[in-house]
């Protein structure tokens, strides 16, 4: 027992300083943490360099409770007004985004072989763009003032919204229920998701008003406590506890959502992080090689798709040529979203676990320069340069507390 408590602190000790040095690393070349992370799990899990025994299932308790954690902060970033809003204003995006960027991933697991339950996974997977990767982007390129900028935090927030559906369906399918115990999780969800909205926007202040604490070790506990406790009754409803977290967070206002987001992005970032590199080490890098040609042809055409859906997204909006295309090259990087799609469903279909390891460090890597490029690169070969009309603005645009955190790595949808 002594033997095996030491190995684990060791275990331990060793990860979490391999994150710090990974994640300075990171930010000494400006870059997302996200792949190194990755790496690192490839590096230590089962047929990686070094494996590690030890510690493996407390690094998965850790991996849970950063899913939490990430979907928590998300609901923190919206009040419930702002997510009516936007759900209003960009339905029609979030619709095309839906087709354009689901699809893809949807056909290719059909075309593979690998049934339904595999396509509805590897969809969501294509489908949903890295909030914490592209908040980065936007405050490294100077662009939070950016006209586009609006139409792309919309996207996002339909994003997040939607998985608040999404995620129940597929935690129904991935537990093999049948139609009707489906469509009722389904109904759960729905009915959950609307019940905490209407709470959040008629009584928001006097749930705040209950959790307030002037003292943040209280405030801490409370806010953390019973997010656990929800997403723990989230999971045994079959409604997922990550959406229960996100619900949470949206019902929480104010001075308390600044508050508990203050205190809790340190703790995000650490089990998020150690998510990060438990998906990578439940990936054997022997996988890789024989799915990368798809990952890295899936990843072109979603490439693809994400830049029509900014450039369709911010024409509605009205905003000018160069900055559709720059909406459509910021929203590309796929993230940590990806990853926990793909960790739910790598149990029962353990074939998406290498695939989308691969998809997300290629598109994560290609995330940040198709912002900056995508915008020059049509300029210069599709049209004349209209920049001028489109140049920032001072105002801060409405929803940016959204991409307050920009070096965060798990901002998060």
């Amino acid at each position: 027992m002594h033997d095996t408590t030491t190995e684990l602190l060791i275990e331990l000790g060793a990860i979490i300083l391999g994150l710090g040095i990974l994640g300075r690393l990171a930010g000494r070349i400006g870059f997302s943490p996200i792949p190194l992370y990755l790496l690192a799990g490839l590096a230590f899990g089962k047929g990686g360099f070094l494996p590690l025994n030890a510690s493996e299932e407390f690094v998965a308790t850790g991996a849970e409770i950063g899913v939490i954690l990430l979907l928590l902060l998300l609901g923190l970033e919206y009040s419930a007004s702002e997510l009516v809003t936007n759900l209003k204003k960009q339905y029609p995006s979030g619709i095309v985004d839906f087709v354009l960027n689901a699809l893809p991933g949807f056909l290719c697991a059909l075309v593979l072989g690998w049934g339904l339950v595999a396509a509805v996974a590897l969809a969501g997977v294509t489908w949903i763009s890295s909030s914490g990767v592209i908040a980065k982007v936007l405050g490294d390129l100077g662009r939070l003032g950016n006209r586009e900028t609006p139409v792309i935090l919309g996207v996002l927030v339909i994003e997040d919204l939607a998985m608040a559906v999404y995620l129940p369906i597929l935690t129904a399918l991935l537990a093999g229920l049948s139609l009707g115990g489906a469509s009722l999780t389904l109904v759960i969800s729905l009915g959950t998701v609307g019940l905490v909205l209407y709470l959040a926007l008629r009584h928001g202040r006097l749930i705040s008003r209950a959790v307030s604490s002037d003292n943040p070790e209280m405030l801490l506990l409370v806010v953390l406590g019973l997010t656990v406790l929800v997403a723990g009754v989230a999971a045994e409803l079959q409604v997922s506890a990550a959406v229960g977290a996100f619900l949470v967070g949206i019902a929480l206002s104010g001075e308390v959502a600044e508050g508990a987001h203050n205190l809790l992005a340190p703790l995000r970032d650490l089990f998020a992080a150690v998510f990060f590199v438990f998906f990578g080490l439940s990936t054997n890098p022997a996988d890789i090689p024989p799915v990368f040609l798809t990952a890295l042809l899936l990843a072109v055409v979603t490439v693809l798709t994400k830049i029509a859906t900014g450039w369709y997204a911010a024409r509605r909006a009205g905003v000018q040529r160069a900055g559709r295309w720059r909406a459509g090259g910021t929203l590309v990087a796929r993230g940590e979203f990806s990853i926990v799609i793909a960790g739910l469903a790598v149990g029962t279909a353990p074939e998406i676990g290498p695939l989308a390891t691969a998809y997300v460090l290629i598109l994560v890597i290609l995330g940040p320069l198709t912002a900056r490029w995508t915008e020059p690169l049509a300029r210069r070969f599709l049209y004349r340069d209209d920049a001028a009309k489109d140049r920032p603005v001072p105002v801060e645009p409405p929803g940016a507390r959204a991409v307050d955190n920009p070096g965060s790595t798990a901002a998060a949808s």
